[in-house]
């Protein structure tokens, strides 16, 4: 069990390092307000229509069973959270805020996503985890605060979206982990897009760019629709399935920095001594609370 635990917890690691580069890749597409790219409506759906399409292929190629009936309210659910509203938000507040601010409100994912991960499969973290997990949140607020500098920590329009899409991540990530017991883990994300292909295809087709755009925009939209609405799934869904929800959701604590790290060659934003820092006080911490007891319910 311990081996699968590990196995679990590097392949969430993967799955974070390919989720890091979604916001720095979706500011590239986006564009900033003076030097608007492709609409942040048409990049959320528009990488869910094309990865629908690959889901489909891969569906087809594998053999993949339809869903049992009961499958199909949580697929619906997990949809909602990682194919609609993450994505939607995510782009949308992506215009208006640099990816290494964004990358700090990805902070309060893991234990946003551990609470969820908790309750759905009846698991009962031990005061140890839960306090690494406080810690390592406490440390990206800490972060936060110290970079907010005299303007505070109020709640601005594209913050409220990027921590509505935590939520959304959080809700879609438990419930897909959950389907990922009894179903392959490929297939749970590959389900969830199929099933929202006839609402997303159309909508994409309705707000696709009528002008010309700059290369990197479409090389940022083709990252997020093959990697981190498709590819990234298959190591995440399948890590939280092999380590646990509660505790494999805590090597998120690192994507914010990694997002950082990113952002720096492909955006030519600062990455300073301060930053790095708290990147490595927040890795310690991910590592001493995967070595806390999580328990089931009996």
């Amino acid at each position: 069990m311990k081996a699968q635990e590990t196995k679990g917890f590097w392949l969430g690691a993967l799955g974070v390092t390919i989720f890091a580069l979604t916001l720095p890749m979706t500011r590239l597409a986006v564009g900033t307000p003076e030097a608007p790219q492709m609409s942040g409506v048409f990049i959320a759906l528009g990488r869910a229509a094309v990865a629908a399409l690959l889901s489909a292929v891969f569906l087809a190629a594998t053999r993949a069973p339809l869903p049992r009936r009961e499958d199909w309210w949580p697929l619906a659910i997990t949809s909602g959270g990682v194919v609609f509203g993450f994505p939607l938000l995510t782009s949308v507040a992506m215009r208006h805020v640099e990816a290494v601010h964004a990358s700090v409100i990805v902070g309060v994912l893991p234990l946003a996503t551990a609470a969820v991960g908790a309750w759905l499969h009846r698991q009962r973290p031990s005061a140890g985890f839960w306090i690494c997990a406080a810690i390592g949140s406490a440390l990206v607020v800490a972060f936060a605060v110290i970079r907010s500098g005299e303007s505070g920590l109020s709640i601005k329009a594209p913050d409220a979206l990027l921590l509505g899409a935590m939520a959304c991540a959080a809700v879609g990530y438990g419930w897909g982990a959950r389907l990922s017991h009894r179903m392959r883990a490929e297939h749970v994300i590959c389900w969830a897009l199929v099933i929202a292909l006839p609402l997303t295809a159309p909508a994409a087709i309705l707000t696709r760019p009528q002008e010309s755009l700059q290369a990197a925009a479409w090389w940022g939209f083709a990252y997020v629709a093959v990697f981190s609405m498709w590819l990234g799934f298959f190591a995440w869904y399948r890590g939280l399935a092999l380590g646990g929800t509660v505790r494999v959701s805590q090597v998120q604590l690192v994507q914010p920095f990694l997002g950082m790290l990113f952002a720096v060659p492909l955006l030519g934003e600062s990455l300073d001594a301060l930053t790095l820092g708290f990147a490595f006080a927040v890795i310690a911490v991910v590592f001493v609370g995967k070595k806390m007891p999580v328990r089931a319910v009996a």
